[in-house]
């Protein structure tokens, strides 16, 4: 089960686990325009793991989902030229 807000400033959302025990903490996922993060509960803790990725990180992870074992890199598209 997920959930989708939208913020002021940022696109949340979070991951609840569901289904047999022993489940994990939710996951919250924080959409800015210049950065992602990803926060979880540590249960040992009780503190908020925060990793930060960029806008392009997060396009290469969803790319890499859905491709085989390998090295990539996403090209940018080609260059348009305006019409005069």
């Amino acid at each position: 089960m997920f959930t989708i807000e939208h913020e002021f400033d940022a696109t949340v959302i979070t991951l609840i686990d569901e289904g047999a025990a022993p489940l994990s903490e939710d996951v919250t996922i924080n959409a800015f325009a210049s950065c992602i993060t990803v926060e979880q509960v540590d249960p040992h803790t009780d503190t908020v793991m925060r990793i930060t990725l960029s806008p392009g990180q997060m396009r290469d992870l969803a790319a890499a989902l859905d491709l085989p074992e390998g090295s990539y890199q996403i090209a940018p598209p080609p260059a348009t030229n305006p019409a005069k």
